[in-house]
């Protein structure tokens, strides 16, 4: 393991070993999103961040046009513009700056992008005095921490750490009382407004067409920190950018509600050129910081983050974030947008252990105001990664001489069914692994290879005339963990009077290469694929993985968007791809036949991650159970990642998933239902592993699987 690694987890463990930070991060977690949805009701949320991202995406089109227009507003209205190309540049004018007009003091407001430049230790160099305003920033500042958050920078911290702190930088003892704390931050604060020469602050937006720009606080700080000194530097990104008044009004509208929930914030500031201050005029010099924001703007695989308007929403809901914080999950930017912004402003090597900490759950992706793909862009981040650094000797092993070559792939994992027999002792379960492998199965226990795959156990059906012939994509975990699930879908299917095949020719889909970088491997998949899945021209491909469903509707399509013949091919499979629920009550429109056929049981269901936020599928499942006739009850954060992620688990870090796991069995077990639901194969192999190792009740099942059970609970009564 190399020494950047052996340092990061380090850091996990430490993290891992704060239940505090957990607890503190999910409370937070869990009002925000309450908080959220009401801020928005009423509005389309979609509809405002496709807005968005189409301004953005325009801005950064036509960069060149609006930095101009801006430059030459600004400049009209009195402001002087420095465009810094580093952080350095951008350090270095600021603080010569202020050695110019002999300043000692600088009071400043919250400035994410004066941490990515590192300016109060530039200033410090220069013998000038950065005193951070910003509740949080000063609390952060007085202990030698940075930011765990974009918008809450100190949201790790508790009352009575902060208590002490100032306690310390008071002389006397502080309550740990959050108004008595504000109140003492207050009085600590205010002589430095007076004192200050120059006042520094950040910008939410740059209008071009006005040259000024906006700032969204919710401190009298950032007011205080821009009017009362002589000089302001305001330190711009060249992302801020923004077309019009018209654009910043829709920042505006949507950037509260969904970085904290506010309808809108407590102080929206526009400031443009230079204003009267006592016998002469303030001077405003605004800094635009470049440092790598051209370079992101022009990739073509990473383009979109440049919509990005930092509002850290894709942080309030990461589970990998919940779990060990920002100060882990983060460079200087966190999250999602952190992982991206890190590569580009500071280089892939800060990134790369960033990278491999995402679990890919989509969360950011569905929340994100912009409408940025992160998820996307990560993978793409993940393969630059897996180049330099290459994947490791056993992934190469697998997915270069094994994976591609179905035969050999197919024919050793029905030799390890066979090896596994003294771990498996007859059961489907292994409980127990030997070695260092024992920590895999300390928290859950692992589903068993099947005696016979799904291949060798295919249903003949007798259906005379068909209404529909469809085709199976199985996956690795329908195939050869949960054959059983296979002939349940050929079971409920012949229900219907749909017959459906099973290609035996059909390969993995590629998802476990792709998510290690190996993106070579995951197309040459992809064309064994496509080619065997269309071969009968079938009505419809039906999935009971949802990751294989995002794997066939959406990667395939970007593997060959750069080959007009296959990427042909890709978007008829991807237009014939569905999940198994989905088709039967949106294509087939047959919920009805499966009214009443079980005993009622208490169900409560679990959305796996690419059926609800990659394939939009969550309200058939549902619908589903209880037209068999279970009694739904919906379980806390059902949407909440389960902590599985595939090889996530087992060689990524299966520490973080393990805790990720843990939070999700809570939810589970406060419904008190009998089974919890799902479609898809890994959660169930994470959440029936879990539940088995705590010796729960609640048993676990797929959607297919609770359908069948009803269908042969009918046929028995009958």
């Amino acid at each position: 393991m190399k020494e950047r690694s052996k340092a990061y987890q380090v850091r996990i463990d430490k993290a891992l070993a704060t239940p505090r930070l957990q607890q503190a991060l999910h409370q937070f977690g869990d009002a925000y999103l309450l908080a959220r949805e009401k801020a928005f009701s009423g509005l389309d949320f979609e509809a405002l961040r496709q807005e968005i991202g189409e301004m953005k995406d325009d801005v950064r089109r036509h960069h060149v046009r609006y930095l101009k227009q801006f430059i030459d507003n600004a400049e009209a209205a009195g402001a002087k513009v420095y465009l810094a190309k580093t952080a350095e540049e951008a350090n270095r004018y600021i603080a010569d700056l202020a050695v110019e007009k002999g300043i000692k003091l600088a009071v400043k407001s919250k400035s994410m992008a004066s941490e990515e430049t590192h300016l109060n230790k530039a200033l410090e160099q220069a013998n000038i005095k950065p005193l951070e305003t910003d509740l949080g920033e000063w609390i952060l500042q007085l202990c030698g921490q940075r930011p765990s958050h974009m918008v809450m920078p100190a949201i790790h911290m508790f009352k009575e750490e902060v208590a002490d702190l100032f306690s310390r930088e008071t002389g006397r003892t502080e309550a740990a009382d959050i108004p008595h704390l504000v109140e003492v931050a207050r009085q600590q604060l205010r002589q430095g407004y007076l004192d200050a020469d120059m006042g520094i602050s950040g910008a939410n937006m740059a209008i071009a067409e006005t040259g000024g720009i906006a700032l969204v606080t919710n401190e009298g700080n950032a007011r205080l920190t821009t009017t009362l000194p002589k000089t302001h530097v305001a330190l711009v990104g060249i992302d801020k950018l923004v077309p019009t008044l018209e654009d910043a009004a829709k920042v505006i509208r949507v950037l509260p509600k969904n970085a904290t929930g506010q309808a809108l914030t407590s102080y929206v500031t526009w400031i443009s050129g230079a204003v009267p201050s006592g016998d002469g005029e303030k001077e405003l010099h605004i800094v635009l910081l470049d440092n790598g924001r051209s370079r992101l703007a022009e990739d073509e695989k990473c383009c979109e983050t440049s919509r990005c308007i930092r509002c850290g929403a894709c942080a309030n809901v990461c589970p990998v974030y919940q779990t060990v914080g920002g100060h882990v999950f983060g460079h200087i930017y966190i999250g999602a947008i952190g992982i991206i912004l890190t590569a580009f402003f500071d280089g892939i090597d800060k990134a790369a252990e960033l990278v491999k900490a995402c679990i890919g759950c989509r969360s950011c992706v569905a929340i994100c105001p912009a409408n940025i793909d992160l998820e996307e862009i990560i993978l793409a981040l993940r393969e630059t990664v897996a180049d330099q650094e290459g994947i490791g000797s056993g992934k190469a092993l697998v997915f270069k001489k094994v994976m591609r070559n179905r035969k050999l792939f197919h024919s050793l994992i029905r030799a390890a069914s066979k090896v596994q027999k003294p771990l498996t002792r007859g059961e489907r379960t292994i409980r127990h692994l030997p070695l260092f492998f024992t920590s895999l199965t300390e928290w859950r226990t692992l589903p068993a290879i099947a005696d016979k795959p799904l291949r060798d156990i295919w249903p003949q059906q007798q259906l005379v005339k068909p209404q529909q012939k469809v085709v199976l994509f199985g996956g690795c975990a329908n195939d050869f963990l949960y054959p059983e699930l296979g002939t349940d879908l050929v079971q409920v299917m012949n229900h219907l009077n749909v017959q459906v095949d099973y290609p035996l020719e059909q390969n993995c889909c590629g998802i476990p290469a792709l998510y290690s970088g190996d993106k070579e491997t995951a197309v040459l998949l992809a064309k064994q694929n496509i080619d065997v899945l269309l071969a009968d021209d079938p009505v419809a491909v039906l999935t009971t993985c949802p990751t294989c469903t995002m794997a066939l509707k959406r990667d395939f399509v970007e593997h060959f968007k750069d080959d007009p013949l296959w990427r042909a091919r890709a978007e008829k499979l991807a237009s014939l791809t569905v999940d198994a629920a989905g088709y039967i009550v949106n294509q087939l429109k047959a919920a009805s036949h499966f009214e009443d056929l079980s005993t009622p049981q208490k169900i409560t269901y679990h959305d796996s991650c690419h059926l609800k936020r990659g394939a939009g599928g969550w309200r058939e499942p549902r619908q589903l159970i209880e037209t068999v006739g279970h009694q739904l009850i919906e379980m806390d954060h059902a949407d909440r990642c389960c902590g599985f992620g595939g090889s996530y688990s087992f060689t990524g870090h299966p520490e973080i998933a393990r805790k990720i796991l843990d939070d999700k069995l809570v939810d589970i077990e406060k419904t008190e239902a009998d089974w919890v639901a799902m479609d898809c194969p890994g959660c169930m192999m994470q959440m029936r592993g879990g539940l088995e190792k705590k010796e729960s009740k609640v048993r676990v099942a797929h959607t297919i699987e609770l359908l069948a059970r009803g269908l042969r609970e009918a046929k028995h009564n009958d």
